[in-house]
């Protein structure tokens, strides 16, 4: 799989939720080659106070286009907001290792929390059969995308800290509630992205139930490809402890290769 420069041109860009906005380009390049849990690296135009790349993860691609969800939180992405259908965006990508292949012996679980559904998304689309999505968020605007889950045939399990959307808790609440009830019926494959403690409470789990996690690690990518090593992820592969580079030998990791830093 070969990372390119592409000139992609914006099809859209339009809000999603009152924080989140789709954009989606044309950037068949990329977009041919996208796996899910890869993510591409955007150079903000017309933007010379801004000089480094921004990383997105692919929420869907196909032969020709690829979309990104964003959330207008600081002055670059307050920028992307304003961008116009038709104007050329510089993207490098597919960047990083994704998602393997649900094994299809498995019962494939996906926990996401907030910004992770859009990362979670291709895994879904692309896999052989639906299996669940556990989806989880401070309040009902972090629940991002799960109508597309379910237009897929997943089934979607919501949980939100404020009770405002889904069962009211965390996402590993509902999680835990449908292992108790199917441990002696599934063996489950989980793929998980969201924040820190999310991603180190799936971990946990998934050694305590003996079975296979995906772990898509939240690390800022400042360069997208390990050369500036601002995303170094303490990892124990083969009996050997080394430092990874979340961008290219992740963001995805399997979940017992990951040190976690005591909290």
């Amino acid at each position: 799989m070969n990372t390119q420069l592409e000139k992609a041109i914006i099809i859209k860009n339009e809000p999603w939720t009152p924080e989140y906005h789709l954009l989606e380009f044309a950037a068949p390049g990329i977009s041919q080659q996208a796996a899910p849990g890869q993510f591409v690296h955007m150079k903000i135009p017309d933007r010379r106070d801004i000089l480094l790349r921004r990383p997105f993860s692919i929420f869907k691609a196909n032969s020709e286009t690829l979309s990104i969800l964003y959330k207008s939180v600081g002055s670059g992405t307050r920028h992307m907001a304003q961008l116009l259908t038709g104007q050329t965006v510089n993207l490098m990508g597919p960047l990083g290792k994704g998602f393997p292949v649900p094994d299809t012996n498995k019962k494939t679980l996906l926990v996401a929390g907030g910004y992770g559904m859009a990362a979670l998304y291709l895994t879904a689309a692309r896999a052989q059969a639906p299996g669940l999505l556990f989806a989880g968020g401070a309040s009902k605007k972090d629940i991002l995308c799960a109508q597309d889950f379910v237009e897929l045939g997943w089934d979607v399990r919501l949980a939100t800290e404020d009770g405002s959307c889904g069962m009211r808790g965390l996402v590993t609440t509902i999680l835990d509630a449908w292992q108790s009830r199917h441990k002696e019926s599934f063996e489950p494959e989980l793929f998980a992205c969201g924040p820190t403690g999310m991603l180190k409470a799936v971990a946990h789990r998934a050694k305590e139930w003996n079975c296979t996690a995906w772990i898509s690690l939240d690390h800022y990518m400042a360069c997208g490809m390990g050369a500036c090593l601002a995303c170094v992820q303490k990892i124990n592969r083969d009996g050997e402890e080394r430092l990874a580079c979340t961008c290219k030998e992740g963001p995805v990791f399997e979940a017992r290769e990951i040190i976690w830093e005591e909290s």
